[in-house]
């Protein structure tokens, strides 16, 4: 009798459990629909947030509309025999990546040159089509701390560091200063040593370890920059002795043909 009496027993249990959903669904319900409104809200908020992305994506006629008279400003003066069809290695991702930099006057400007530079038979041989993934990966600050080596082979560039009791010896409290930020008037200033980090890890720019300037002077702007002295009496007031140490900041051989390829203007259209 008592083996009889499980079934009875287990139904019953679900049954309990059964009838008391609605009551869960009922004490719950209210929380879901905070909850719903809640997300809706934000998902209205990210929606207008989101709108005039779409409008900066540029479509076909938008590109063809930019690329057509830059293009034949830079290729005005280039032999009708020198033009060439692009690399579609070039080209294609050159095109698609328009889409996206198309908004930002300092890059689309690279995007044209490139594309130029891959036209000309003469200059073709710079096209490189790593460049196009290159131009994907930089910011409009990058794009003018690049330019900047356009006139100049390298940069002085100096860390902080403290002095510390310990097996070391110093501690790295501010690294790759400089002012470049400045010279470039980017945006963001503060950003310029990740700046710096990101070119080099693109290949374009090196820190060569253990190699400085030999021309002292060149520090010297850099060492008096109020900037820079507001880290120092940071420093100085927190940890005590600190230590400038020296470095450069040097454009590689890839990076001096990015600058042929995507940064001067195409010959043809540089002021003789």
């Amino acid at each position: 009798m008592g083996d009889d009496s499980k079934p009875s027993s287990s139904l019953d249990a679900v049954k309990g459990i059964v009838q008391a959903i609605p009551v869960y669904q009922d004490a719950i319900q209210p929380a879901a629909k905070e909850l719903g409104k809640s997300l809706e809200t934000v998902a209205k908020a990210i929606g207008v947030a989101l709108l005039p992305v779409s409008a900066l994506v540029w479509g076909y006629e938008k590109i063809r509309d930019y690329l057509l008279p830059a293009l034949a400003q830079r290729l005005a003066k280039t032999p009708e025999e020198h033009l060439q069809t692009p690399s579609p290695l070039v080209a294609g991702p050159a095109l698609e990546g328009l889409r996206f930099a198309g908004h930002e006057p300092s890059l689309r400007e690279l995007y044209a040159n490139l594309l130029a530079t891959s036209i000309d038979a003469t200059t073709a041989r710079d096209a490189h089509p790593a460049f196009v993934q290159i131009l994907r990966e930089l910011s409009p600050d990058e794009a003018k701390v690049i330019a900047l080596f356009a006139a100049r082979e390298s940069f002085p560039l100096i860390n902080l560091r403290i002095q510390v009791k310990d097996p070391e010896g110093q501690i790295e409290r501010y690294r790759h200063f400089s002012l470049l930020g400045k010279d470039a008037a980017c945006a963001r200033p503060g950003l310029v040593p990740t700046y710096i980090e990101n070119l080099c890890r693109l290949g374009l720019l090196e820190i060569p370890p253990l190699r400085y300037l030999v021309d002292s002077t060149l520090y010297e702007p850099l060492e008096s920059d109020p900037d820079y002295k507001s880290l120092v009496a940071a420093v100085q007031q927190k940890d005590g002795q600190h230590l400038t140490e020296r470095e450069l900041l040097r454009i590689t051989s890839m990076g001096r043909q990015f600058l042929r390829a995507c940064v001067l203007l195409h010959e043809s259209a540089r002021p003789s």
